[in-house]
């Protein structure tokens, strides 16, 4: 019994340019699958634009139709598939006896130092160099010298983990260098030693942009820089709706929102959390930049959610999902201007893909350049965050004291975020 590592994952790409490739899974079922194979489609700079997934609770089969984002992105497709069947379970009968009794180790960390000369777009055309080479940022700390250079560590894993190898280095290095030109001054690459744990503790927040990003009233409080502005208030129509009539199994949960590029793998990555499983789920085509979201859903017993409290809780969750994902806030620290975003970790400690890119490049576009940055993890609200701290340069052509410029950043930020 079992399946073919070869059919377990399948691409069949778009015939046209600009026309959806089709991911299709086909493997035994595991509780978060939805949410791993999201994560990952997501790192490789992909959208999902429509998602069908279906499962008896032991196997399932899951269809996803992606698009790059930016379209002119190049993919690596089978890069992409391998890194699929990386978290599909065991296709073998000894799967069903023991789901838990292999746990992946975690991938090595590797420190990457960059010395060069300081330029607008500088931290995101590094960072566009490692994505591509499907390198993932763990930790970042970026300082400024007086002089104008820039000191860059990045805590790094390897998507292919074949960092340990010299070849592999060398065509980090070779491909920064390519890109940064005279910029680079110096390239090194080794594994990560007590600085990483170091690194881990994190630089504090202000109480007041601590308040604005965590606020557990975020859905309420409209005079916040988390809400939006006024082209976009159609996001506070985001609806949940729950039915335990249609299935005898089943609870049904249905969703509308606004659309965004990260929004099945926020939904997914809730239920993950929630330790909640979908029987059955479709991810509607986007229409008037709105989605539609049907799921048939149970606890890991196999029961309905008929509890009108977790019922409200997960409803509650949900919506916060689709409205905040990301929180995003400028301020003050002392002379400087300070922008920060902030998304919820996974309870596996994965954080959300990309979003190291996407800003750098919303600040790339506005022309910012960036002093200082630092990632790291904050607990709040009763939950681990990731953190993004970017200390940004005041110039002629954005002055960051008028709050006209501040709210631009904001709203640009967001957006890239957002995938708008």
């Amino acid at each position: 019994m079992g399946v073919h590592s070869d059919d377990v994952v399948l691409i069949q790409k778009g015939k046209q340019p600009g026309e959806p490739c089709v991911i299709t899974v086909n493997c035994p079922d595991k509780t978060g699958l939805g949410c791993d194979l999201c994560r990952i489609i997501l790192e490789f700079g992909l959208c999902i634009t429509r998602g069908d997934v279906s499962t008896d609770g032991r196997w399932c089969y899951v269809v996803l139709w992606v698009v790059p984002h930016p379209v002119s992105l190049t993919i690596s497709w089978g890069n992409l598939k391998n890194r699929l069947l990386s978290v599909c379970p065991s296709c073998s009968v000894s799967f069903y006896f023991n789901q838990h009794s292999s746990r992946s180790t975690p991938s090595p960390v590797y420190l990457l130092k960059l010395f060069c000369l300081n330029r607008k777009g500088l931290l995101h055309d590094v960072t566009q160099v490692l994505c591509e080479l499907e390198l993932t940022i763990q930790r970042v700390k970026v300082m400024t010298t007086p002089d104008g250079r820039v000191m860059d560590l990045f805590f790094i894993t390897d998507g292919m983990e074949l960092l340990h190898t010299k070849k592999r280095q060398d065509e980090t290095c070779e491909q920064l260098n390519s890109v940064l030109g005279e910029s680079c001054v110096s390239c090194e690459l080794q594994l990560a030693g007590p600085e990483y744990e170091i690194q881990q503790e994190f630089s504090s927040i202000l109480p007041v942009a601590a308040e604005e990003l965590f606020g557990c009233e975020l859905l309420d409080k409209e005079t916040r820089t988390q809400a939006l502005s006024a082209d976009l208030t159609k996001l506070k129509k985001a609806s949940v709706t729950i039915d335990n009539s249609l299935s005898p199994a089943h609870t049904l949960f249905q969703m509308h929102c606004v659309d965004q590029k990260c929004l099945l793998y926020d939904i997914m990555r809730t239920l993950k959390d929630c330790n909640i499983q979908i029987a059955y789920g479709r991810y509607s085509s986007s229409m008037n930049d709105y989605r539609d979201v049907d799921l048939f859903l149970q606890q890991t017993d196999g029961k309905k959610i008929v509890d009108p409290e977790k019922q409200s809780t997960l409803c509650s969750r949900l919506k916060v999902e689709m409205l905040h994902p990301l929180r995003v806030t400028i301020a003050n620290r002392g002379p400087d201007t300070e922008l920060l975003v902030a998304n919820p970790v996974e309870l596996s400690g994965k954080g959300r893909p990309r979003v190291f890119y996407d800003v750098t490049l919303a600040l790339k576009m506005l022309g910012i350049c960036i002093f200082s940055a630092e990632i790291g993890r904050y607990s709040a609200s009763g939950r681990q965050w990731e953190v993004y701290k970017f200390l940004l340069e005041e110039s002629h052509e954005f002055r960051l004291s008028n709050s006209q410029a501040r709210t631009q950043v904001v709203d640009r930020v967001r957006r890239t975020l957002m995938g708008w």
